[in-house]
């Protein structure tokens, strides 16, 4: 991956999405161990039971969100979920594999096919959500999966830092939808998004502000 990438910035010859793809179809790309812990504390910290990742690849960063609603779980009673999609069918049979191996897959839905397909119908409100895939697809994942998000649930993106400027349509859609966001200073940027619209806000719902919260002041 290194040397891939090296090579695609000596030449000043990025590629195009469809060559990136195929070199990568088949490479373990995850999150970072640091920051897929850093998602379960989140997690676990808020009670998350209804989890969204979008990019789950091999399924690393799906088991630490599938053990923080298995501990949550335990924890206090009720069920979860972790709904993951991904689209390589090969990576969706090996993640499957893992769920297995780590006695997790009562905790996981995982999609196989196209994101903007499988994310489409999302039952009941989420409470965390991972957007760990191609840039370009990062927007149309948050822009399905935001009518599900309850207020005050949270959306983590990795290497926002890094891509800033790729990530320019993402950071449109949080700034117009609601969304107190902060760049995090992992490496290659970690950006954490809370979903908090304000009074005035098409998406503003009053029912679902706790009486004690604080209102944002507006900008």
């Amino acid at each position: 991956m290194r040397s891939y990438d090296a090579e695609r910035a000596e030449h000043a010859h990025p590629g195009t999405e469809d060559e990136v793809k195929a070199f990568r179809n088949d490479k373990l790309v995850a999150l970072d161990r640091h920051k897929a812990e850093f998602c379960y504390q989140l997690c676990r910290a808020s009670g998350a039971r209804r989890i969204v990742e979008a990019g789950t690849s091999y399924g690393v960063s799906t088991l630490y969100l599938a053990a923080a609603v298995r501990d949550t779980v335990r924890a206090t009673g009720g069920n979860g979920v972790v709904i993951g999609t991904e689209y390589e069918p090969k990576k969706v049979f090996a993640a499957r594999a893992h769920f297995e191996q780590a006695a997790l897959s009562r905790f996981i839905d995982l999609r196989e096919g196209d994101l903007r397909q499988t994310l489409k119908q999302i039952e009941g409100p989420v409470d965390f959500m991972l957007v760990d895939i191609w840039i370009s697809m990062a927007r149309p994942a948050l822009e399905l999966v935001t009518p599900y998000l309850r207020q005050g649930a949270t959306v983590v993106c990795d290497n926002t830092e890094q891509y800033r400027s790729e990530y320019a349509d993402y950071f449109a859609f949080l700034e117009t939808h609601g969304f107190r966001t902060v760049t995090l200073p992992f490496e290659g940027g970690l950006e954490f998004s809370v979903r908090c619209p304000l009074e005035g806000h098409p998406d503003f719902d009053p029912e679902a502000v706790p009486r004690d919260s604080v209102t944002w002041p507006k900008s």
